[in-house]
C-alpha cells in the first residue's frame, strides 16, 4: 500500500502533462491582419522594409518595451527596447541574472511576455507559426541534449533525412571533422547515453554541427564556446562567421573573448541596455563593459 500510494503520487504530475495542450494549436494569435502572416511570411518582401522576407538573409529583431519575469515578484526586463539590424551579430554580455537568456527564451516562445512586443521585422512573434518561428532560429544551447545514438544521427537531428556530405560539412565548420575522422567507426560512432562518451566540447561542437545543418536564418549562441579551448573557439567562431553571413546572430558571451568581434555589443544590467557599440569604443568608454573586460583579464592571468 505505501509503494502503490508513492506510485500514484509520481503520476499526477504526469497527468498534467498530458493535459496541456499542445503548442501548435495555440500557435497563431487570430485577429485582423494575423491569419494569413504564414503567407505573409514565405511571401518574397523587399528586404529593407524590415518585413519578413522569403531569402535565406535573417530579419531585424526588435524588442518593444517588453516586460517579463518568472514570478511577478522578480521582473527581469523592465520596458525593454532593442533592435538588432538584419544580418547583424549583436553579443550580449552582463552579469548573471541581467536578463540575457530571458532574451533567447521570449524569442523562441517558451514564455510570452508581461507587456511589450517581440518582433521580427514588422511582423511579432506571436502572430508567426511557432513551427514556422522555431525552423527558422538556429539554436546552440548551453546545455546540449545528445540521444544515445551515433554522432551523425545527433547531428542530423537538426534536419531529419540530411545527406552525409552535409552531415559532414556541417561537422568541418563546427571543428568536429577531424576528430569524428580518427574514430574507428567515424560518424557512425554512438554516443552512449546523453553523450557521455564525449568531452563537454565535443557535445558542444555537436551542437554547433546541428544548428549549422539547419541553415537558419537566425543564429542564437547561448555560451556556445564554452568549453572549447581558445584556439579551438577561434576557429569555430571564424568558421561560424562564413557560414552565417547574412543571417542574423545573437551571441550571450561570459567570456568577452568569444563577442569582441560581434559587430554591436549590448551590455545589460538589471533588464536593462546599459552600453552598446564596439569593443573598442566600450573599452574606451570605461563603462560597464571595461570593467568586466579588465576584471576578466585579471582572472585569465591569475
Amino acid at each position: 500500500m505505501r509503494d502503490l500510494s508513492q506510485a500514484v503520487a509520481f503520476i499526477h504530475p504526469l497527468l498534467d502533462v498530458l493535459r496541456e495542450a499542445p503548442e501548435t494549436t495555440t500557435a497563431v494569435v487570430t485577429g485582423p491582419g494575423t491569419s494569413d502572416c504564414c503567407a505573409r511570411a514565405a511571401a518574397p518582401r523587399s528586404t529593407d522594409t524590415g518585413t519578413i522576407d522569403s531569402t535565406h538573409r535573417g530579419p531585424t529583431i526588435r524588442f518593444r518595451g517588453v516586460h517579463f519575469g518568472y514570478d511577478a515578484e522578480h521582473p527581469v526586463l523592465r520596458g525593454f527596447d532593442l533592435d538588432i539590424e538584419a544580418g547583424s551579430t549583436v553579443a550580449l554580455v552582463g552579469a548573471s541574472g541581467s536578463g540575457k537568456s530571458s532574451l533567447v527564451r521570449l524569442l523562441l516562445r517558451f514564455y510570452e511576455p508581461a507587456a511589450g512586443q517581440v518582433m521580427l521585422g514588422q511582423v511579432a512573434v506571436d502572430a508567426v507559426q511557432l513551427g514556422e518561428l522555431r525552423r527558422m532560429i538556429g539554436l546552440v544551447p548551453q546545455d546540449v541534449a545528445l540521444f544515445n545514438d551515433s554522432i551523425a544521427a545527433n547531428i542530423a537531428i537538426a534536419s531529419p533525412g540530411a545527406r552525409r556530405q552535409d552531415i559532414e560539412r556541417a561537422a568541418r565548420i563546427a571543428q568536429l571533422h577531424d576528430f569524428v575522422s580518427q574514430l574507428p567507426a567515424g560518424y557512425d560512432t554512438p554516443v552512449g547515453e546523453r553523450g557521455l562518451k564525449l568531452s563537454g566540447g565535443e557535445r558542444q561542437r555537436i551542437a554547433i554541427a546541428r544548428a549549422v545543418l539547419r541553415r537558419p536564418r537566425i543564429y542564437v549562441l547561448d555560451e556556445a564556446t564554452s568549453m572549447l579551448d581558445n584556439r579551438t573557439e577561434a576557429a569555430v567562431l571564424r568558421e561560424l562567421r562564413e557560414a552565417a553571413a547574412g543571417c542574423t546572430t545573437l551571441t550571450i558571451a561570459h567570456r568577452l573573448s568569444t563577442a569582441r568581434h560581434a559587430d554591436e555589443i549590448v551590455v545589460l544590467e538589471e533588464g536593462r541596455v546599459a552600453e552598446r557599440g564596439g569593443h573598442a569604443s566600450l573599452l574606451a568608454t570605461g563603462g560597464a563593459y571595461a570593467r568586466l573586460w579588465h576584471a576578466q583579464q585579471r582572472s585569465e592571468r591569475a
